[in-house]
């Protein structure tokens, strides 16, 4: 039985609050920059993130202009989706869509107080958007399943 993920159980999962790897060139022959971040996707859509516009991580994504993206389960059944795909958009950050995802990984009480400390710093940020072309997926339930 196959280990990989369908197109459906693929973009749930990566649709799921996970913290993902983002993964982009190194600059100057360095190895790649990869690091944790939060995110949004819905099926069919775009994964969107939030950095700061003089960044490191942003000059090496604006560089590349492409990035590979890894969330994972960690507790059994492992699972992970991994995805490679272009840069297709950068545009300011809206504070509202940030305030989500301060709830959406640290609860209702704790994101609206997380937010509201950083909601000027929010207003100065780029939001990345990145169309998922390649997809590597692998769950280890699957090879005890059926």
């Amino acid at each position: 039985m196959s280990t990989r993920m369908t197109t459906a159980e693929r973009e749930s999962f990566l649709a799921e609050t996970h913290i993902g790897v983002l993964s982009v060139a190194g600059a100057d022959g360095r190895a790649p920059m990869a690091v944790p971040i939060w995110y949004g996707y819905r099926p069919g859509g775009e994964i969107t993130f939030a950095t700061s516009p003089g960044s490191v991580k942003m000059a090496l994504i604006r560089e590349a202009g492409q990035i590979g993206f890894t969330v994972q389960q960690e507790a059994m059944p492992y699972k992970y989706v991994s995805v490679e795909g272009p840069v297709v958009g950068y545009e300011p950050t809206d504070a509202d869509e940030y305030r989500q995802w301060s709830i959406r990984y640290l609860g209702p009480e704790a994101g609206e107080r997380f937010f509201d400390g950083i909601k000027d710093f929010v207003r100065t940020m780029v939001t990345v958007r990145v169309r998922p072309e390649r997809w590597r997926t692998y769950d280890f339930g699957k090879e005890f399943s059926g």
